[in-house]
């Protein structure tokens, strides 16, 4: 039986998504940064700078691993979506798209929130401040 595209949509989208962070291929990247540093394309210090881009794109994933589910979801699939864009992916650009996203999303909730009436102490964090 061959099932209607709308169904096999509809089923696709009932299917939870494994949310987990992306996997990049940061060879093109590394390649760019490592060759601005060399003098020829035969200098030896362009693997050593390969390498050293790729150790330090892994750690920057490894930590993207640990703290990508505090972030939003509406911002990593915008920030995986421009950390992939254009052929040079880079888990540095991913990470700091979703820092930059957040702390903007910070900075909108403070400025949302009504200021403290005078001589009233800031609440807890969590709980609701005080009317006047």
């Amino acid at each position: 039986m061959i099932l209607p595209p709308a169904l096999v949509l509809g089923v696709s989208l009932l299917i939870p998504v494994v949310d987990r962070v992306p996997s990049l291929n940061v060879e093109q990247v590394c390649d760019g940064i490592a060759q601005q540093g060399g003098v020829s394309f035969h200098d030896p210090n362009i693997a050593v700078e390969k390498r050293n881009c790729l150790d330090s794109e892994q750690a920057i994933r490894d930590e993207l691993v640990k703290q990508w589910s505090s972030f939003a979801a509406s911002d990593k699939t915008a920030c995986t979506n421009e950390a992939t864009m254009g052929g040079d992916s880079s888990y540095t650009e991913l990470l700091t798209c979703l820092e930059i996203a957040r702390d903007v999303r910070v900075l909108h909730n403070e400025a949302e929130m009504p200021a403290a009436p005078a001589g009233v102490p800031p609440a807890p964090p969590g709980h609701a401040q005080p009317k006047p």
